[in-house]
């Protein structure tokens, strides 16, 4: 077995870009579960949302690429305030059927053959990245972190963008949350009833937690985009934001640095898992299954253990368990 292959993989993909957008996903989930309460299970919806902005701008309008990120920004704050109006007063399990239903339908609309034009249909859309990585400072070649780690001049570009923008979320949900709005939200999260009882307007705070989150999880999907050149609608589906939240809960939701080990140690752990099962089956120290089943079982042995770690602790690496006590009224 190649353990070098192995630990290189591992390590690649812990810093790499799933660990980047996923981070970006869960910070912005973190928002809205973590910090608010809010069952948000569209967050699918808002990755999209961002995404496919930069990629009808510049492949289908043939408008400059900035100006679909900013385009993606406001419409990720329209989204927030679709979803937000008619769901927002609902209890916790009816928000999240609405919100897996809002992602399914802004997946569905992309992918509509009546669209085809504008969102390239089921096909998705490219060559909306050239002006992205014309910004490239990074001269072509390979570039090594480390012993282990190697990314190319592309690569490396999308990941000094992801990482800033992953930091600069981490800080500013830091300023946030240490401030008199931040102790709202986590006081709504705890008992909605008591902070209206003091005169707080829940329902806009509740909004504007929404918008936030979403915001961020624009980012994440612009990274998405970047990253491989190209959208394509089943990309985006309420999957993604099961991974999400699968990431956040195992760094501690309601912790500010809990969604980006999250996301580092889950796509670690799977690739870890997947290459040193492909490795061993090749050596013949695996000889019951073949290479084409190690996909499988490796979401077996990942669910094993995240089943295992809600078990014996459930608000996950870094989380407080009185953090997930959550009012649903």
């Amino acid at each position: 077995m190649d353990w070098t292959l192995i630990i290189s993989r591992a390590a690649e993909a812990g810093i790499g870009t799933e660990t980047v957008i996923y981070a970006l996903a869960a910070i912005g989930l973190n928002v809205h579960f973590g910090y608010t309460g809010l069952l948000n299970f569209g967050q699918a919806a808002f990755l999209a949302v961002g995404a496919y902005a930069i990629a009808v701008t510049v492949s289908t309008f043939g408008l400059p690429f900035f100006l679909g990120v900013a385009i993606g920004l406001a419409l990720a704050i329209v989204l927030a305030l679709l979803l937000g109006i008619p769901t927002l007063r609902l209890r916790a399990d009816y928000l999240a059927i609405v919100t897996i239903a809002a992602a399914e339908i802004v997946r569905l609309v992309v992918r509509a053959v009546a669209l085809r034009d504008t969102f390239g249909g089921t096909d998705g859309l490219q060559g909306f990245s050239d002006s992205f990585y014309s910004l490239n400072p990074y001269p072509a070649g390979q570039y090594e972190l480390g012993s282990i780690i190697g990314f190319d001049h592309r690569t490396m570009w999308v990941l000094t963008v992801g990482w800033l923008l992953v930091a600069i979320s981490c800080f500013l949900i830091y300023l946030l949350m240490k401030s008199p709005w931040g102790r709202v939200l986590k006081a709504i999260r705890e008992d909605e009833d008591a902070v209206r009882s003091l005169g707080k307007n829940v329902f806009s705070y509740k909004m504007q937690s929404l918008m936030i989150g979403g915001v961020i999880g624009s980012l994440a999907g612009f990274i998405f985009a970047l990253s491989r050149a190209a959208v394509q609608p089943d990309l985006f589906s309420t999957e993604l934001t099961f991974y999400a939240y699968t990431v956040l809960i195992l760094g501690g939701a309601a912790r500010i640095l809990g969604p980006v080990v999250g996301a580092a140690i889950f796509w670690a752990l799977l690739v870890l898992i997947t290459t040193g099962l492909e490795e061993a089956v090749r050596a013949g120290v695996i000889t019951f299954i073949t290479t084409n089943q190690v996909g499988a079982i490796r979401f077996m042995l990942v669910g094993l253990g995240l089943m295992l770690l809600l078990i014996f602790r459930p608000q996950g690496i870094f989380g407080d368990k009185r953090e997930i006590a959550l009012d649903a009224r």
